[in-house]
């Protein structure tokens, strides 16, 4: 009889001075998610992620919100990245890097990832305007460098065109899920290998 197939899960908690997070992360899920941040427009982002994504999430953070959004948005992506990076344990078997260029109505956004073990982090949204929603712009590029530190990967996103912020940066975490979901995908081929000449990721 096969033996049952392993789900990659992980439950992080990450609390400090600023931040009171804790999250379960199902790589292998089905898009399901409870999302609060107390950001609307990131708990949306992250739904749409976690949706586009197969994953399933349960996340919540109690941030200092009264001094400003970068702490809970910033260690979000630490806390999101470090599931990841646990939930794939010793990464054999899978495709280590992943790309996906995703059309959002007049939008275009790129998204590449690799789970190298090495963090790197660029992201070109292109968004002119200081708030989305609630959500303070600027601060996207502090999630996703948060998550390339805590999941020890290279991210690389830009917007190649559009016109609403809104889609610009909805196209990027969407491209960004569809990334990560093929860059986490196994190869059964290659199941009992490491994707790295290095004999470590």
């Amino acid at each position: 009889m096969a033996g049952k197939v392993k789900t990659r899960t992980a439950i992080m908690k990450r609390n400090t001075t600023e931040t009171q997070i804790a999250l379960r992360l199902n790589i292998d899920g089905t898009g399901m998610y409870k999302v609060s941040t107390g950001i609307r427009f990131f708990d949306h982002m992250l739904e749409l992620f976690t949706r586009h994504g197969g994953f399933d999430l349960d996340l919540k953070c109690n941030g200092d919100l009264d001094v400003d959004q970068h702490h809970t948005v910033e260690d979000v992506g630490i806390a999101l990245g470090g599931a990841f990076d646990k939930a794939l344990g010793d990464k054999k078997g899978i495709l280590r890097a992943g790309y996906f260029l995703m059309p959002m109505d007049e939008t275009l956004a790129i998204a590449a990832v690799d789970l190298s073990g090495r963090v790197a982090c660029v992201v070109d949204d292109k968004v002119k305007v200081r708030i989305v929603g609630d959500l303070q712009t600027e601060l996207v590029f502090d999630f996703f460098e948060g998550f390339a530190r805590g999941a020890r990967a290279n991210v690389h996103l830009k917007t190649m065109y559009g016109r609403s912020n809104h889609h610009k940066i909805e196209a990027i975490f969407k491209a960004f899920a569809r990334a990560l979901r093929a860059a986490c995908s196994k190869d059964e081929r290659l199941k009992e290998m490491l994707p790295s000449t290095k004999g470590l990721l």
